[in-house]
């Protein structure tokens, strides 16, 4: 008999082992008579022991997925989340005869194992098919991203959806992840993926992205080793003399390099997520603590580590605060040009950001925005990612970019959260327990 790697080798995508072909020719909107097809199949290849047969028929249910429409592919997932989920009969026989009196260790040890079959959906066997498959683990994450999509109000696409995170997290555990530096000399497909899925500033051309990946510059992301061209989550960064309060030098093409050695601050300026099927499953945590690593052993000279991060839910919970007036103290009240309604106004007009009188309110609720912690965290979800991985708020900067996304997001503000190494685990403790860390320039903004 050949080698099994020969055999795999000469079986043809979607060929069975007696030679058959595994038909699945399915409308794009998966009407009830194909989608009776497509659930035999999978019921067949679940009850198969030949993984050969198996996989074969797991691959021509993933090119039939593919061939789905946006409602097809909703269908598709109720069927999962419907006919291939825990039979709640089985779970109630086994949770019945485990809870009998008179039974022996080893008959309870069994009883154990019967339910924790009986909990486990066929769906999880299902996954595990499917991310063997060669493109079986992008084909997993993009799945979990139409089930992101796509999932309404159904509870069990809910369920369907939260077995899905938990297989793509054990798949991306952070020891499987690989962390490379990106540069201009990266191949092209890889840099234009960089440009597509930026999530924070724009890259605008190929001499946007040159810049960001020049001399003084550095850019790093994780990998994974079935997935070698798609980036997961990807990091910017300026070495920079002095802490960055403002976006625009940042991403100006036209300013000199600075040479590397009177760099004292590597600012993290941008970092996005690439994989919307990882979506909860969080590796910027990581990222960020490897990259610090990476430039401390690389840049031994440097001192500061810190972010120029948005705020976005600023405007938002600001109009809010105004809008309401009584979410206001009597010190933030002071601090306001004019009433609370007549400053929401004056915010609406273009030329506010030039009022310097209307300044020392914005900074002063933007602090308690940033510190606040109603339900024991922050409400902002970037400062919350910052301080959640141990780093401290170090200021607030006024107009730091006043792009108009800039300006939708937060009016213009922009926050430094400095990551001091030494600090973090202390910091993040402090954190989950209420505690937010912030430098004392932040906390005096903070008024009342």
């Amino acid at each position: 008999m050949p080698p099994r790697r020969f055999r795999d080798r000469v079986l043809r995508r979607g060929a069975r082992r007696d030679g058959t072909r595994t038909a699945l020719d399915v409308a794009p909107g998966l009407p009830e008579r194909d989608a009776d097809r497509v659930r035999d199949v999978i019921a067949g290849l679940l009850r198969s022991h030949d993984p050969l047969n198996r996989r074969a028929d797991a691959e021509a249910v993933v090119d039939a997925y593919l061939s789905l429409s946006d409602d097809g592919r909703r269908n598709f997932l109720g069927l999962l989340a419907h006919d291939f989920w825990s039979d709640p009969d089985a779970v109630d026989e086994a949770t019945k005869v485990l809870h009998e009196t008179g039974v022996t260790d080893a008959d309870r040890r069994r009883r154990e194992t019967q339910l924790r079959a009986a909990l486990t959906p066929p769906v999880h066997a299902l996954l595990h098919l499917f991310t063997g498959l060669d493109g079986g683990v992008k084909f997993v994450v993009d799945l979990r991203a139409d089930s992101l999509r796509l999932t309404g109000a159904d509870p069990a696409l809910h369920d369907l959806d939260r077995e899905m995170k938990d297989h793509v997290a054990d798949l991306f555990d952070v020891g499987l992840l690989t962390l490379r530096r990106i540069t201009w000399d990266a191949p092209a497909a890889l840099l234009e993926k960089l440009i597509a899925y930026e999530a924070v500033h724009a890259i605008s051309s190929w001499d946007d992205l040159k810049n960001r990946l020049d001399s003084d510059r550095r850019c790093y992301a994780f990998f994974h080793p079935s997935m070698p061209g798609e980036p997961l989550v990807f990091v910017e960064i300026a070495l920079t003399d002095g802490i960055a309060t403002e976006l625009p030098p940042l991403l100006d093409a036209r300013a000199p390099d600075l040479d590397t050695d009177l760099a004292d601050t590597a600012v993290f300026y941008s970092i996005s997520n690439c994989q919307p099927g990882l979506a909860g499953v969080n590796l910027g945590t990581a990222l960020i603590k490897q990259v610090v690593e990476a430039l401390r052993t690389d840049l031994p000279h440097l001192r500061r580590f810190v972010t120029l991060s948005p705020i976005p839910g600023f405007r938002r919970w600001l109009e809010d605060q105004l809008r309401v007036g009584t979410g206001l103290n009597a010190k933030e009240r002071e601090l306001l040009p004019a009433e609370p309604a007549r400053v929401a106004a004056r915010l609406d007009a273009e030329e506010w950001a030039v009022d310097e009188a209307i300044r020392p309110g914005l900074l002063a609720l933007a602090a308690r925005y940033l510190t606040a912690t109603p339900e024991g965290r922050v409400v902002d979800p970037v400062a919350n990612f910052h301080l959640s991985n141990g780093a401290a708020i170090e200021r607030i900067n006024w107009m730091a970019d006043p792009s108009p996304v800039g300006r939708d997001r937060s009016y213009g503000l922009m926050a430094n959260y400095l990551y001091e190494p030494e600090a973090l685990a202390e910091r993040s403790e402090a954190y989950a327990g209420g505690t937010v860390t912030a430098s004392p320039a932040v906390r005096d903004l903070v008024a009342g």
